[in-house]
């Protein structure tokens, strides 16, 4: 299992985001021998929608994530196409708990050269799916989301705390 890099300020994976989620994503293999992105979290209250409960524009987001990184499987540090929403259908199916280390997976369905579409879940600790989402993703590099030639800041592999 390969970590993937996070961000300075993504709401999803920035470590340094006060508010935000900080997922951590890692390049698996399904049984199937299916390549997967494997995110692992804990909301915290701030993530919150009804009480004791993780919002669902949060774990939305999340899984937009979690299919949008299947793009750059295998890029390590130097990604040059990003996974960019162009549609995503998310299933609520259970409830989420806060403060609970949560996962979910997500894998490419399909591609060609300019889109790729999606699915992901969120897996509560005894292994039920909570949340479903598909989606459609453009591929752009990075100056084309932006609208400038900027590295991501503190875009990079950020060693596992005990935090989580």
């Amino acid at each position: 299992m390969q970590k993937q890099p996070g961000s300075s300020y993504c709401f999803v994976c920035g470590v340094d985001n006060v508010a935000g989620v900080r997922v951590r994503f890692y390049e698996t293999v399904a049984a199937d021998g299916t390549a997967e992105i494997l995110a692992r979290f804990s909301a915290q209250a701030c993530h919150q929608g009804y009480p004791g409960r993780m919002h669902g524009g949060v774990l939305t987001g999340i899984l937009d994530e979690t299919i949008a990184r299947t793009v750059h499987y295998g890029s390590g540090e130097r990604v040059e196409r990003w996974g960019i929403t162009a549609k995503l259908t998310t299933r609520f199916l259970l409830p989420v708990p806060l403060e609970t280390e949560l996962s979910a997976r997500g894998r490419m369905l399909t591609q060609n050269r300019r889109m790729f579409t999606g699915s992901a879940e969120v897996l509560l600790p005894d292994g039920a799916i909570a949340v479903r989402a598909e989606g459609k993703f453009l591929k752009l590099p990075l100056s084309a989301i932006s609208g400038q030639d900027a590295d991501l800041p503190g875009w990079k592999i950020y060693p596992d705390s005990d935090e989580f």
